[in-house]
């Protein structure tokens, strides 16, 4: 019980990682940096599942877990989390790639106007 509990939980935090780019270890940890990105049901739901996860984790409390509120709650987060498609990834990397090549332009003109400045030319 506690491992398929777990398993979801982990689940949850790695869609939570490549959708919402949340760093951190483990599932509480992601909802306390990037839970306030989710909708309320979602939220509450993923909150849910971090707690089963914990309850889960202590053997002697394995019996206090709730299967179908943990299945409940990991059917609704992934429903929502669901990984992104091949074109929106390939779209989203050619952005990221975009908006990296306009800044280091815009920082070095900034800096040879500066210099230009500097020297008398401008």
């Amino acid at each position: 019980m506690s491992i398929s509990v777990q398993q979801m939980a982990d689940r949850v935090a790695e869609l939570m990682e490549a959708r919402l780019r949340v760093k951190g270890e483990g599932l509480p940890a992601k909802l306390r940096r990037g839970g306030r990105h989710l909708p309320r049901k979602v939220l509450h739901a993923a909150e849910a599942l971090a707690r089963q996860a914990q309850i889960a984790a202590i053997p002697r409390l394995q019996m206090q877990v709730d299967p179908e509120e943990a299945a409940e709650a990991y059917d609704a987060c992934v429903r929502y989390l669901k990984p992104l498609g091949a074109g929106a990834r390939r779209r989203a990397m050619l952005w990221q790639v975009t908006t990296a090549i306009a800044t280091g332009l815009f920082v070095t003109l900034v800096a040879l106007a500066a210099v230009l400045a500097w020297r008398g030319f401008l």
